[in-house]
């Protein structure tokens, strides 16, 4: 599999078309492979895992692409909760790092709606070491949520 990730990777840089054997997806299962939903309740999602070591970095601590990937689905997802009937796009997500989390390390990850009009949602996403509640990353997240069309 290595190897066909390499492969797509040296293909996409390169221009290639996309033609590949990986399946759809890909990205996001890689990443959320092990997110548990702990807590659900109007306005606000708990998950939590444990940082596995497909997730680290060169400095062998949660990669900040990890992070942000999961500030945009876990950010999106709290929009459900207060009757968005769907997550729309995202049109801008900013993440602070603060602190490390390391193999095996427990991260607690909370988001809460900020706001969802008619046309806009905003969520916030805090990451916790689950053992100390130290916070590792805060992101915020903002999405257009599609209005349908009166055509």
């Amino acid at each position: 599999m290595e190897d066909q990730v390499r492969r797509y990777l040296e293909k996409a840089a390169a221009g290639g078309d996309g033609d590949d054997k990986l399946p759809p997806k890909l990205f996001e299962s890689l990443v959320m492979s092990g997110l548990r939903l702990d807590l659900v309740e109007r306005g606000r999602i708990v998950c939590s895992m444990n940082v596995p070591p497909r997730l680290l970095n060169a400095g062998n601590f949660l990669h900040g692409g990890a992070t942000a990937t999961l500030v945009d689905v876990v950010g999106s997802a709290v929009m459900f909760t207060v009757g968005a009937p769907l997550t729309g796009v995202s049109v801008e997500i900013n993440v602070s790092y603060l602190d490390a989390a390391f193999l095996n390390e427990e991260v607690e990850i909370e988001a809460k709606v900020l706001r969802v009009g008619k046309a806009v949602g905003v969520s916030s996403v805090e990451f916790r070491k689950k053992s100390s509640g130290k916070i590792i990353a805060q992101g915020r997240h903002t999405k257009y949520l599609a209005v349908p069309s009166k055509m």
